[in-house]
């Protein structure tokens, strides 16, 4: 109770016993769970994984619960086994046994639900199915640690950008529980503090923080990593502290009865941190990460700061109204342009006295007041007025440093100094794709405002995104990214505006800026949800909300720029840098909320654009200093007398009232769900292109296609789950044509045609399946796609005797069979192919030289390579002139490429039900072949003929007639060999006319490749041995 006697208002000791309470609970929880597992009982549990679900043994159990699965409405009490690849489920009650196996790639929906059987579950979508799991022990544990296994998978074989820019998680054999959980809490910590990408969590600890300009400690959380030390607090008060290990002076322990520890930064100030569990540990830790030594020979200075330290304690609390907190910044490196374009092009006049820049002036009055109490600059305190002050707008002189010290781009810059001067003079005079969008977007970046009229802000919009373009080419440039940068170069020097833009694209926005723009649609599903939930009115007249998302996509990339007058916009920027994509998503809300009823009343989707248009070009910012000239840049439409203007304060405002309410976590937490969801939808729209422009070149059905692309992108993903770095990962580029996107190495190719060729006669990794490759492998570049593979199976499956034949007989010509029977041994595939993992295109790709990542590039796209467009379009005329090939021009077939075709057909034939006489037809066929080559040699050669030739003949015969008694493959390969070695000098060779002609001959050989074969049969069973073949490998 004394403690509470310090508090003027109800409402304070309200939210401070509220947030000590949730205290209390989350330390209470914390202990419950901090439990190790048994090595004996998880021992166990892997032994029980392994032989259930029969996965290959480089699958990692990470960790696995008792719950309940719902079948239907029935209930089945089992164990839950969560993998690095796979979700799996087994129960065996009263003799029925459940088994469930979903790869975390096929996942479109997991969710924590709630309903009247099941008060709370995780929800999982897959497949089309729906399955739910409850009566968990530790449920929220079990969702972060699925949520994190999805998260994972969906970067790592979708996503590879993102995935990485996460080192750590690299390794899918290295995977844990622990470390998920610790990923988990640093991407937390990250986002909140709106850190690097480089810093992780490594301590949390307790404690009361002393807030001079309240007159109380506040409960929260010291959180510690690499480089900064950060406080939030939990009282409701909504005060956070960053403060970057470089700032910090000292650490000093002024009171170990109180547990307290002062942290000393520059420009004169101090942090007292009390009731610290472990203190003393804490200490230490700042010290090493802030290189403070406590030698001797410091002693000296450390007794001058010890005194500083104490004094500012001794003044914090007797003289709070006169605190200075005021931190100043380093100069940072030296940057091209050192003035924001608004100075330059629009100098403010101090003697100017009309009513805005008085009130301007207020505004910069009031943020000086607010520096006096809170601090200014990285160390500076965030709170509730804060946030107070940014809806009513900043001044212009301070956006560009509140900018920089909002989205966290102070703290890049001063942790890199030189690196932007470095990478302009990199970039320079560089020609890549990239650059060419920029210079043609140039000048359509707000081309009305003067700045943008003259070269200075032309030449600084250049540099800054042909260096942002040079630093991260997997981004290069997307639209929108002009008209950002250029806000930002108004109010920011060019320099701090690049880092801005890096905070934007790699921390605030995240996926937004790529071909795909999945970053933008999954703010957009979440944008869906809160209308969903915060206006059922217009739900109710609007059920399909896909119309929002499709007018509000300009709004999200741009964040209201491309819509708003630029003096309205900025002060959008000014929230979305410190409240991140919920102001975005709060001011959408309003802009909804204000046009709701014409909204309503609306016929059509054209008259509800009008109506949104209209508003935009309404809003106004009565406040702005700016001329009329600036003023007028963005506006599209003079049109206002028709609609009451509206000010963007009173706009940004009533959304912080209205919908203030919605918390950053929850919508990171609706951003997780919502990627699932928009990935899968992206990934069938694929599916679908893909299955659509296939359908034209074969005889399967859609059904057919459909399960045959399931299967075909299983192949690609078995190769990347249990590896490392596979090149599978490589190959998958989203950026490329649809049929380029997903494709098979050798390794991959061979073993699932082994799985649907229909006569069995290609053995994982065996001779033939490397022919077949490298004769569909149409563009040699090492790598199948599902166009290739579907047209080789439908010639297999549904092509007439002629056409199956032909495939057969190319099988064994250039470029597919390139050896000799005599040298075999020597064509192994493992001389194909490396033994590392699916690496054979990179072997066959000699003669080209690979991109810096690796990736094969097959279309323009982004990067630091000039694209050549018209070999592309050279490429494509011939694939559209090209003619079906003819039986007349397939070259002749040589004697050792006959042998192995010959060969070929036993093995084709082998284990048929008819299978001697399907030999004694093709020992028919080749003797009969062979007897036809002698007759037209002696025609060719009229005069006296070798004598050596008649035993030949006579060997045929009788090799013939042996094979016909025996039925073995391995005597005909005799025969052939004997056949090849006792002929005469000159080689002998068959045109395919003359083996087709032989063929048709033997009734059996024309009734065996007739017989259909079931492939719907096939299929069902290479789903279910696809994964047991990667297990027996």
């Amino acid at each position: 109770m004394r403690t509470l006697s310090v508090f003027d208002s109800s409402e304070d000791v309200t939210s401070f016993v509220q947030g000590k309470i949730r205290g209390l609970i989350a330390e209470e929880g914390k202990t419950c769970l901090v439990q190790e597992d048994d090595p004996e009982k998880f021992r166990e549990a892997h032994l029980r994984f392994e032989k259930w679900f029969e996965l290959p043994p480089g699958e990692k159990l990470v960790t696995y619960y008792s719950c309940s699965y719902w079948k239907g409405k029935v209930p089945c009490q089992g164990w839950l086994y969560l993998s690095t690849n796979f979700l799996c489920f087994y129960s065996y009650l009263l003799g029925a046994e459940v088994k469930l196996v979903i790869s975390w790639d096929e996942l479109w929906r997991l969710e924590k639900t709630s309903n009247v059987i099941l008060t709370e579950s995780i929800h999982v979508l897959a497949h089309g199915e729906d399955h739910y799991f409850s009566m968990l022990m530790h449920l929220n544990e079990t969702f972060v640690i699925m949520e994190q296994l999805a998260d994972y998978s969906i970067k790592r074989l979708f996503d590879k950008e993102s995935f990485q820019r996460e080192p750590a998680l690299s390794d899918p054999l290295q995977i844990t529980k622990r470390g998920l959980e610790a990923n988990a809490k640093s991407e937390q910590f990250r986002t909140f503090f709106r850190l690097p990408k480089e810093e992780n969590l490594l301590e949390v600890h307790e404690s009361f923080l002393w807030v001079p300009f309240s007159h109380f400690n506040t409960l929260g959380k010291i959180c510690l990593s690499e480089n900064y030390l950060c406080f939030a607090s939990q009282d409701g008060s909504q005060c956070h502290v960053i403060i970057p290990m470089r700032e910090v002076v000292n650490v000093e322990k002024p009171d170990s009865s109180s547990r307290a520890l002062t942290v000393c930064v520059r420009g004169k100030r101090a942090l007292r941190f009390s009731e610290v569990r472990d203190y003393q540990r804490l200490a230490n830790t700042i010290r090493s990460r802030c290189g403070i030594n406590a030698s001797p020979q410091h002693s000296a200075s450390s007794e001058a700061i010890r005194g500083e330290c104490q004094s500012l304690i001794n003044h914090f609390e007797d003289n709070p109204e006169d605190v200075t907190l005021m931190v100043g910044q380093k100069d940072s490196s030296k940057a091209v342009s050192t003035e924001a374009l608004m100075t330059v092009f629009h100098p403010q006049d101090v003697e100017n006295l009309d009513p805005k820049m008085l009130k301007e002036k207020m505004k910069e009055q009031s943020w000086n007041i607010h520096f006096s109490e809170y601090g200014r600059g990285t160390s500076m305190f965030f709170t509730r007025k804060t946030r107070d002050l940014i809806v009513r707008g900043v001044p212009e002189a301070l956006r560009g440093e509140l900018w920089m010290l909002f989205s966290g781009a102070v703290n890049d810059m001063a942790t890199h100094p030189g690196y932007y001067t470095e990478l302009v003079e990199q970039s320079l005079g560089t020609s890549t794709l990239a650059t060419d969008e920029i210079e043609r977007d140039l000048h359509r970046s707000l081309p009305e405002h003067p700045a943008f009229q003259s070269d200075t802000g032309i030449s600084a919009l250049r540099r800054v995104l042909t260096a942002y373009a040079y630093r991260n080419p997997k981004i290069g440039y997307c639209q929108a990214m002009n008209i950002l940068t250029s806000v930002l170069l108004l109010y920011a020097k060019e320099e701090e505006a690049f880092w801005l833009l890096v905070a934007v694209c790699e921390r605030m926005l995240p996926d937004y800026f790529n071909r795909r723009i999945i970053g933008a649609l999954v703010d957009q599903a979440v944008f869906e949800d809160l209308i969903r939930e915060n206006l059922p009115q217009l739900v109710e007249h609007m059920t399909d909300l896909s119309f929002f998302s499709s007018v509000s996509l300009s709004w999200f990339l741009t964040l209201f720029i491309s819509v708003l007058p630029i003096e309205s916009a900025v002060n959008v920027v000014d929230c979305f840098f410190y409240d991140g994509i919920k102001a975005i998503l709060q001011l959408g809300l309003a802009v909804l909320d204000y046009n709701m009823e014409a909204l309503i009343s609306c016929h059509d989707d054209a008259e509800a654009v009008t109506i949104l248009n209209k508003f935009f070009d309404s809003v106004t910012n009565k406040d702005s200093p700016l001329p009329p000239t600036v003023q007028q840049a963005s506006v599209g439409n003079n049109d206002k007398a028709s609609h009451i203007s509206v000010d963007i304060s009173e706009l940004i405002r009533e959304a912080y009232e209205k919908y203030g309410n919605i918390r950053s976590e929850e919508v990171e937490s609706s951003r997780k769900r919502n990627k699932l969801y928009v990935i899968q939808t992206l990934e069938d729209t694929t599916k679908q292109n893909v299955i659509r422009v296939v359908s034209q070149d074969v005889r399967f059905s859609a059904s057919q296609l459909d399960e045959l692309y399931n299967l075909f992108k299983r192949q690609h993903f078995l190769s990347c789950y249990w590896t490392m770095n596979s090149p599978a990962l490589l190959h998958h580029d989203p950026s490329l044509a649809y049929l380029e996107q997903y494709q098979l190495g050798f390794q991959q190719f061979s073993m699932l045609f082994s799985l649907l060729e229909p006569w069995a006669f290609c053995s994982i990794k065996s001779t033939l399946s490397l022919w077949v490759f490298r004769l569909i492998d149409e563009n040699q570049d090492g790598l199948i796609n599902f166009k290739e593979f579907c047209c080789a199976l439908d010639t297999l499956y549904t092509g007439s005797f002629t056409n199956k034949l032909k495939f057969l007989f190319k099988l064994h010509l250039p470029p597919a069979f390139t050896g000799s029977p005599l040298h075999l041994k020597e064509q192994r595939i493992q001389h194909f192919i490396p033994v590392t993992e699916d690496s054979s295109h990179l072997n066959r790709l000699t003669a080209f030289d690979l991109p810096e990542d690796g990736v094969i590039r097959k279309s323009p796209e982004r990067g630091r390579g000039k694209v050549d467009l018209q070999a592309y379009l050279k490429q494509w005329q011939n694939e559209i002139l090209k003619k079906e090939e003819s039986i007349k021009d397939l070259p002749r077939i040589n004697q050792t490429q006959f042998i192995q075709f010959s060969k070929t057909l036993y093995n084709i034939f082998h284990g048929d039900p008819e299978e001697e006489l399907l030999y004694r037809a093709v020992a028919h066929v080749t003797s009969l072949l062979l007897r036809m080559e002698e007759v037209g040699r002696r025609l060719q050669e009229p005069s006296s003929p070798p004598e050596s030739k008649k035993p030949a003949n006579t060997t045929v015969g009788e090799e013939s007639s042996t094979e016909e008694s025996s039925t073995t493959p391995e005597s005909s390969d005799t025969s052939s060999s004997h056949n090849s070695q006792d002929l005469s000098e000159t080689e002998w060779s068959f045109s395919f006319e003359q083996v087709l002609a032989s063929l048709l001959n033997e009734p059996a050989i024309v009734s065996f490749f007739e017989r259909p074969v079931d492939i719907q049969t096939k299929l069902g069973q290479a789903k279910v041995a696809q994964l047991k073949s990667k297990t027996n490998k």
